[in-house]
């Protein structure tokens, strides 16, 4: 596709582990079981490079509907930056996702190639760390307690497009905690925590409300007892942050909501924690 010495294809589902293995190795502290949830996302829209059989870098289109989709994984091996190779993925994926709108999160240091690309800058998602623990309030329900629907539906009022099939392995990844809070049978708030390699992270973390939201995260919190808990924030809600820095979490990392076309009219007073930078 490339040369007779350097090739793009498209990802198998091995290949998504060893994408986590270097993302690991970048410090993302990718979770335990997100490989699976990932490759459902999109089968077609993972990119891999290879130099006469090695791979050398990787990057994710996740295509998630006609309108829209989502880039991420974006690693080139430390030793092979600078060669081309990036800019080879980056190609690909942009070729892949053709006329969509295009989300990603990116770091600082890429921010003005990316605007090179056609990306503008929207907001900032600040990723905050603390110790967890605390009792669980009481009041909340597990996954098991309602429908995967009515799940499913109240997820689509906080992300761009539908991600059923993502959100159908996500939020039953081993060791997964998910609480769920209810007004009379309607949901009106949902959380995730997730094992990581070193740590915990929560993510997505949706509510109506502060209030609810706040419990919610105290919950999840619980469940990660005198381990590091992470929370990656989206700036412009200020309750967001706030919440973390009530418990003491301190800011470790952040990116940069960026757009290629609209951005999508999002509720982000109620996206209180980002799923995951990766798949967004």
């Amino acid at each position: 596709m490339e040369s007779a010495q350097t090739c793009i294809r498209r990802m198998n589902r091995s290949d998504i582990d060893l994408a986590v293995g270097w993302a690991q190795d970048e410090g993302w502290n990718p979770g335990l079981h997100d490989a699976d949830s990932f490759y459902t996302a999109d089968p077609n829209g993972f990119f891999i490079s290879e130099i006469q059989g090695e791979a050398v870098g990787c990057i994710s289109a996740v295509a998630y509907t006609d309108t829209y989709g989502f880039m991420g994984f974006y690693i080139v091996r430390p030793a092979l930056r600078g060669q081309g190779h990036g800019m080879r993925l980056w190609t690909a994926a942009l070729e892949y996702m053709g006329q969509r709108t295009i989300g990603a999160d990116g770091v600082p240091a890429m921010l003005a190639r990316y605007e090179t690309q056609g990306f503008r800058c929207f907001y900032r998602n600040i990723r905050y760390g603390g110790t967890g623990g605390g009792n669980e309030p009481a009041g909340l329900c597990p996954l098991d307690a309602v429908s995967f629907a009515d799940l499913d539906a109240y997820d689509q009022r906080h992300v761009p497009a539908p991600r059923t099939e993502f959100l159908t392995l996500w939020v039953r990844q081993p060791g997964a905690v998910v609480r769920i809070a209810l007004d009379g049978n309607r949901i009106v708030g949902y959380g995730m925590l997730r094992p990581c390699l070193n740590s915990f992270k929560i993510g997505p973390l949706f509510a109506d409300h502060a209030d609810i939201a706040d419990v919610i995260l105290s919950a999840l919190c619980a469940h990660a007892s005198n381990s590091t808990v992470y929370f990656d924030t989206p700036e412009p809600n200020a309750a967001a942050v706030a919440m973390a820095v009530k418990r003491d979490m301190k800011p470790v990392f952040e990116t940069s909501r960026i757009y290629k076309g609209p951005e999508p009219n999002l509720p982000l007073n109620t996206i209180f924690g980002v799923t995951t930078f990766e798949l967004g």
